[in-house]
């Protein structure tokens, strides 16, 4: 990596192919796919930020369900065997119930998909973890501790000025720093947002009966989404996407109440439920947030920055990772004559990325709003929906094939 610094300016300027900016486990995932391609990576984290602690004993309340594509791409990484597989639970069914006298029900399972398995859930301290450890041996990166001020890019590389009075120059900039993302925002780009009114209310439970490897979710018109996820053992990881009516009640209950509150929705389909001790519960707001575009001049958007779905679907880190996989790719298969933030390969980034998010964002957004009614023939209509899914191989193939983010 280049470093250079600037005598009559009084400033350092740190050159590199790629900038990062982000600390989350997508652009981790960047700025170790780039490195390990070859190029200079120059990563941009906050100050004082760090991977979140993992305390031991303890289970983390915030997990991801990651699919083929995030497989694929952490194992090309060598991250993927670096998790502690002790805390790694896979997802080998997945059971969807409507609500209702007569409830329609779709399930899927890794036998009829023919696969090892569907998912698999990983907790958020466990990724963060492997990732760090694999940055550590990362060839030609740089991590700079700093607040970015002021993007500017030219024909030839996008600068970003930090408030210890450095600069960063890379020939591309990508923008992995999440919801608000300040590099969307320097990059004027606008965008569609919608709040869904809900909270995503998470925390994890011991279960009577064993899950077997499933993942369940009941679909309720008054209650919101409620989802109970495979964790190693005989625990579930709970994410219930609350309407903000609902909310403060169930925040205010005692870890135990919740539990039985969780246990009566699911129909004690797992039994009696407990909390994992230490008692944590937290609560993420739900949005749309939709970008108008993924790139600017030197600029590609990732992850969160560059959308946010619904998490009913589970599958907004996987987006994200789909992105990096897609970025790695286009630049690394660039003509010798282009540079990485051609205009071009920016172009290719963005058409390579277009349908999937569009899918993603159309499919978890209608749902939404479908269930999100309690009009009789509507409830009615999609109880039937889901019951006639669930007896089509070819529909339910096609369905589990693009949540796995795989052809089958």
């Amino acid at each position: 990596m280049r470093r250079f610094v600037s005598f009559e300016l009084g400033i350092m300027q740190i050159q590199s192919n790629i900038c990062v900016i982000g600390n989350g486990a997508v652009g981790k995932a960047a700025a170790l796919g780039f490195a390990q391609a070859g190029l200079s990576v120059t990563m941009l984290v906050p100050p004082g930020s760090g991977a979140p602690a993992a305390h031991a004993g303890s289970w983390d309340v915030r997990v991801y369900a990651l699919n083929h594509v995030a497989h694929e791409l952490l194992s090309s990484l060598k991250v993927w065997n670096a998790l502690d597989a002790t805390r790694v639970a896979a997802v080998d069914a997945m059971v969807v119930k409507g609500d209702g006298a007569q409830p329609g029900t779709l399930n899927f399972d890794a036998f009829g998909a023919r696969t090892g398995a569907l998912a698999w859930i990983v907790e958020d301290s466990n990724l963060n973890a492997a990732l760090d450890a694999a940055l550590k041996f990362a060839p030609n990166l740089r991590i700079v501790a700093a607040r970015a001020t002021t993007l500017r890019a030219n024909d030839e590389s996008a600068m970003v000025e930090l408030d210890n009075g450095d600069t960063l120059v890379a020939s591309l900039l990508v923008g992995a720093d999440g919801a608000e993302s300040w590099v969307r925002g320097q990059c004027d780009i606008g965008l569609d947002y919608r709040s869904y009114n809900q909270r995503a209310i998470v925390t994890n439970f011991e279960c009577d009966k064993p899950h077997q490897g499933a993942a369940y979710q009941w679909f309720t018109s008054t209650e919101g989404i409620v989802a109970l996820l495979p964790l190693p053992g005989e625990r579930v990881s709970l994410v219930w996407s609350a309407p903000e009516t609902l909310v403060p009640s169930l925040l205010a209950m005692p870890a135990t109440a919740l539990a039985e509150r969780v246990a009566a929705v699911s129909g004690h389909q797992l039994g009696a439920l407990r909390p994992v001790q230490p008692e944590i519960v937290k609560a993420f707001p739900l949005r749309l947030v939709r970008p108008h575009a993924i790139t600017a001049p030197r600029v590609a958007l990732v992850g969160d920055a560059a959308h946010v779905v619904h998490p009913l679907a589970g599958h907004g880190m996987n987006l994200g990772f789909a992105d990096v996989a897609a970025l790695i790719k286009v630049v690394s298969e660039r003509e010798s004559h282009r540079d990485c933030g051609d205009e071009r390969l920016l172009g290719r980034y963005s058409r390579s990325r277009k349908e999937d998010i569009f899918l993603m964002q159309f499919a978890t957004d209608s749902l939404e709003r479908l269930f999100g009614t309690d009009f009789e023939p509507v409830r009615i209509a999609r109880n039937i929906g889901l019951n006639l899914v669930n007896k089509l191989p070819v529909i339910k193939r096609a369905l589990i094939s693009h949540a796995m983010g795989k052809h089958l």
